[in-house]
């Protein structure tokens, strides 16, 4: 995929951002492209060669239409997972490794309404609030919105989506 200075770009780990810089630098006696990327929500910037940008999960912001399908996605039920939170916690690392934002807007959807039924361990609470700074950020650039417009807007489609007592919980080992 060609990649541009100014483009809305999602680095899976990190969040949604805006390519700064396109320069050729040497590393380790090897010259290579590298795409600078300013991540706005949590003030990182990101150096990723431009060679290994697809495997690194690295890709384009959604479209606004896309914006519908996420959520949608963030409406339905819970998804079947483990009753252990150890296994729960590895499976959802793995989809928010993926890079999908589906993915990872079902781990949101999952975790807000564990959280609402049952809570979740220190590690879950953690890697829901990174997961939902991950989904906003995308969705601020999708939707463009600043960064507490974006977070106000994914609390409110949660809370829509699944009002505490609502709903029931699906788990299996």
């Amino acid at each position: 995929m060609d990649y541009q200075v100014g483009d809305k770009v999602v680095y899976p780990h990190h969040g949604a951002g805006t390519i700064t810089k396109k320069e050729k630098r040497e590393v380790l006696g090897k010259k290579s492209e590298y795409l600078t990327i300013r991540i706005l929500h949590n003030d990182m910037t990101v150096m990723v060669p431009v060679e290994s940008a697809e495997k690194t999960g690295l890709r384009k912001v959604i479209t606004s239409k896309d914006v519908d399908e996420v959520m949608a996605v963030l409406a339905q039920g819970e998804t079947r997972m483990p009753k252990n939170w150890n296994r729960r916690f590895k499976y959802n690392r793995e989809k928010i490794k993926t890079g999908d934002i589906f993915e990872l807007a079902e781990v949101v959807r999952n975790l807000s309404i564990r959280e609402a039924h049952k809570g979740l361990s220190t590690g879950e609470k953690q890697m829901f609030n990174r997961a939902k700074k991950i989904l906003s950020s995308e969705l601020m650039y999708a939707k463009g919105l600043n960064e507490e417009e974006a977070d106000s807007f994914l609390e409110e489609a949660l809370k829509g989506a699944h009002p505490v007592g609502a709903g029931k919980r699906k788990t299996d080992d």
